[in-house]
């Protein structure tokens, strides 16, 4: 409990800073919530809309938390930019006129000297893993404005609270945290990290917490599941009570 705390603590730290949230709200006694994991390794937005209608639309979700992009910036899943956004933005109207409610975030910092292990520094040009990331979370903030949308900057919290890097206690995996030069994948409190943003975003702001489908790539999909590692799986245990 003591470690739940202190994370909580920190992340609050962080989204005050974002976002200007206050304190922790507390849940609804209410029953009945269900948070579904759709979130599959590897995809970037085409594979997200190849998938669409039997992953997320066929569970009537009241909410859609829709998290993607970070495939799409790179070498082996490229989507160039304007097709990225076309892609999303395709993905938001699919999604709103089924009625649900959208939760768009950001995508999360990396290492970029791990992420270069798997990626050719060339496809990133001059502007970099970092710049092209800071164009994609542009790219989802403008969209999220055009269409009035909910928006979690998860990745700027990440960037405050995260301490992204080789160190222990960096949320993103690395050698000493988890013994993998992995560099792009939360750790499991970087998942508790996630699920406590959303959980906190979903409480203040009143989003639907009934059926919510949490769409995205591997960042999402953690262990494939709601009751192990991944952030769907803490935002479930976040909503139910206690």
């Amino acid at each position: 409990m003591q470690r739940r705390t202190f994370l909580s603590a920190s992340i609050l730290g962080a989204l005050a800073i974002a976002v200007d949230v206050p304190a922790l709200a507390s849940g609804s006694d209410e029953p009945g919530y269900s948070v579904i994991n759709a979130g599959v390794g590897g995809n970037n937005t085409n594979d997200l809309l190849k998938r669409i209608d039997k992953d997320c639309l066929a569970h009537a979700p009241e909410l859609t938390v829709l998290m993607i992009g970070t495939n799409d910036m790179n070498s082996m899943k490229y989507i160039p930019l304007e097709q990225y956004r076309e892609n999303l933005s395709t993905i938001i109207k699919k999604i709103r006129a089924k009625k649900s409610k959208v939760l768009l975030m950001t995508i999360c910092p990396f290492i970029e000297e791990y992420l270069f292990t798997r990626h050719n520094p060339a496809h990133y040009g001059t502007e970099g893993p970092s710049g092209r990331r800071a164009e994609v979370n542009r790219t989802i903030r403008e969209l999220a404005a055009k269409h009035k949308t909910s928006l979690l900057d998860l990745g700027a919290l990440f960037d405050k609270g995260g301490q992204v890097g080789l160190g222990k206690h960096s949320l993103i995996q690395n050698e000493v945290n988890t013994h993998k030069t992995d560099g792009v994948h939360p750790t499991p409190d970087g998942y508790r990290f996630i699920g406590l943003a959303v959980y906190q975003y979903i409480i203040y702001n009143r989003l639907p917490k009934s059926r919510i489908v949490c769409f995205g790539d591997s960042i999402t999909a953690g262990d494939g599941g709601v009751d192990k590692e991944s952030y769907p799986a803490y935002l479930q245990r976040f909503l139910l009570p206690a």
